[in-house]
């Protein structure tokens, strides 16, 4: 079964994949009537597929031959990105902060940058050549889009030489500082415990029992007594 089959039933079933036999034989008429042809429009060229398959794994797949070094990158940043994100990434008014936020992934009020949180550079790089800049999207060229690589990369002192050339060769040769807390869904097994063979359908815990709301405990300050905002 195909999985636009998959997607659009799921889709009807309000996001849930099903995979009953029911469910399957229901996909399966969707699937065999959306591969009848409406006589609409024509494939697509190998040429237009190219222009929208752009994007970067982690394993390097998919990147433009390209270069541009953090000094490079210092240039193209502030024409094209300081106005929102501040002249050393530490962001204007509420756009994102790029840079810093090292060890604070554990407070209270993590800051979450390409430096402390991402696990990956070619999710920046990614994300920058198919968004950015903002308003003006995909309008760099693939040397710029390594020259910014290269700079945030230096603002999070990954990169410490303003000359180092990050181009498609070298690429997958850095490592970020938050990649090893990132693994794959293991709930099949690290949660498997707390599965149930015979879930219960009858006579259950009951449900839990709402003794106060907000607006009956006044826990919601009014305006003479609220903090001002500004």
């Amino acid at each position: 079964m195909s999985r636009l089959a998959r997607f659009l039933f799921a889709g009807l079933l309000g996001g849930t994949l099903a995979t009953t036999p029911i469910a399957e034989v229901l996909a399966q008429q969707v699937a065999a009537k959306s591969s009848a042809k409406l006589g609409l429009g024509r494939p697509a060229l190998p040429e237009e597929i190219k222009a929208w398959d752009t994007d970067v794994r982690s394993d390097g797949k998919g990147l433009p031959a390209g270069k541009g070094t953090a000094k490079q990158g210092d240039v193209v940043f502030q024409e094209k990105c300081a106005s929102c994100h501040g002249e050393f990434g530490e962001g204007a008014g509420r756009y994102p902060v790029l840079a810093g936020g090292r060890g604070t992934l554990k407070a209270d009020r993590p800051d979450k940058t390409v430096g402390s949180f991402w696990p990956d550079v070619s999710t920046f790089f990614d994300y920058v050549k198919r968004a950015m800049p903002f308003g003006n999207a995909q309008s760099l060229t693939d040397d710029e889009v390594y020259a910014l690589t290269a700079y945030v990369l230096s603002m999070n002192d990954i990169v410490k030489d303003e000359n180092f050339e990050l181009n498609e060769k070298n690429f997958t040769s850095i490592k970020m500082p938050n990649a090893a807390a990132f693994y794959p869904d293991d709930r099949e097994t690290a949660e498997k415990h707390f599965w149930k063979k015979d879930p219960c359908m009858k006579d259950c815990r009951t449900a839990p029992k709402v003794i106060g709301r907000a607006v009956s405990v006044d826990v919601t300050p009014d305006s003479k007594a609220g903090p001002k905002v500004d």
